[in-house]
């Protein structure tokens, strides 16, 4: 029998104060009606960016991904470096036309705009660049003097795709890869991240702002004025991590393991840096809640569509919302998720039997990890008891 898929949901409930983290092309910040109510937006593209920088603070510089349209650039340097640093010890000349000649199978042409840059973005692992130098093995002067229809039969000769398509760094492998022009790269996600809502409405407000100039005596007038757009909310924030898909992008059971809780942890603390030093809005979750289910995915964001009012605050409720939420959709559906784990503040008994005993978030971490070795282990993580439903799963794990 065929292993069912795992799916690790993350909801997050996070307020921010005063802020414009991420802003359209007015600088207002980013709005969305839902439930007849305008509320505040955050793109899933600026928060899976943050998470990724977040991300790569966790791993060495050799073996992150960067997504850049730099790439021939970048192949360049390493052939141009000496053979003891990892490189061929071309001469620059010599190194930026090889390197034109290699990334021509995978139809990397100039952009019109800018000589050395590439006509699309690319993501891909630094080690797949380092990887493409060790093919050459060590004929890379031989072949940087060949004329070029017999440079560019060589280069067919050389697993160029193949390198770029296989040992993908965990950044690769966690949020994909898509290029239009040649299906071969394409590497399917294996994180689905939700724009992040405000569980409340919340109205514009703008910051009028002056700057003196230290160095005027003679008048008391501005150097500048000027005026900022902001916001502040208690955002829904979720994500999807399909373990099976990470696993087959991947190929390493460990690999999976450690690469599923370094996103869980990075996409709980990450930020995105719109207005950052104007406002200082780095905060941490109220809540960490991490649902675990093998049948599909269920975004819990229909607990605000009636927007939270609050009367001593919007958190709280927040989260007794999204526990009824849970609740409910169990009940009418059938699909209560196999695990729940959670970190959070408020405390109450609904909130309590709807997620299980807070556990400190390095705590959550250690039991997720444990959950999704076990699934790559090959065992059943079958659900708990109705007994056992609402109550922490640390003895289970």
């Amino acid at each position: 029998m065929n292993q069912p898929n795992l799916f690790v949901e993350v909801h997050i409930l996070q307020s921010l104060p005063p802020s414009n983290v991420n802003r359209d092309d007015s600088g207002t910040p980013k709005q969305a009606v839902f439930g007849g109510a305008r509320r505040a937006r955050v793109s899933s593209q600026a928060w899976k960016r943050a998470t990724r920088i977040e991300y790569a603070r966790q791993v060495p510089e050799a073996d992150r991904a960067t997504r850049t349209k730099r790439i021939s650039t970048l192949l360049a340097q390493r052939l141009a470096r000496p053979a003891d640093k990892g490189g061929a010890g071309l001469t620059e000349e010599q190194a930026d036309r090889l390197a034109a000649a290699l990334l021509e199978p995978l139809g990397i042409t100039k952009s019109s705009k800018k000589e050395d840059q590439s006509a699309y973005l690319l993501f891909f692992g630094k080690k797949q660049l380092d990887a493409l130098v060790k093919q050459l093995d060590g004929r890379a002067a031989a072949l940087a003097a060949l004329p070029d229809d017999e440079l560019k039969d060589e280069v067919k000769k050389l697993s160029v795709v193949q390198t770029l398509s296989t040992g993908h760094p965990a950044e690769v492998a966690l949020f994909g890869r898509m290029v239009a022009d040649l299906p071969t790269l394409n590497v399917d996600a294996s994180v689905q991240v939700a724009h992040a809502l405000s569980t409340h409405a919340v109205r514009t407000e703008f910051d009028y702002y002056t700057a003196v100039d230290d160095e005027n005596t003679e008048d008391h007038g501005a150097g500048m004025i000027g005026t900022v757009e902001f916001n502040s909310s208690t955002l829904y924030r979720y994500a999807v991590l399909g373990v099976h898909q990470l696993r087959d992008n991947l190929s390493d059971a460990a690999e999976t393991r450690e690469t599923a809780v370094r996103f869980v942890d990075a996409f709980a603390r990450s930020m995105p840096t719109g207005h950052q030093n104007s406002f200082a809005h780095r905060t941490l979750p109220h809540l960490v809640l991490l649902t675990v289910r093998t049948d599909q995915p269920v975004n819990l964001v229909s607990a605000y569509e009636e927007p939270v009012t609050g009367v001593t605050g919007l958190a709280a409720e927040s989260v007794v919302r999204l526990a009824d939420e849970l609740t409910a959709v169990g009940q009418t559906w059938g699909t209560r998720p196999l695990r729940t784990l959670a970190t959070y503040t408020t405390e109450n008994d609904k909130i309590n039997e709807a997620f299980g005993s807070s556990l400190p978030f390095p705590a959550l971490l250690d039991s997720m990890a444990t959950l999704v070795g076990d699934w790559l282990d090959g065992k059943e993580l079958a659900p708990p008891t109705t007994a056992e439903a609402g109550n922490s799963v640390e003895a289970d794990l």
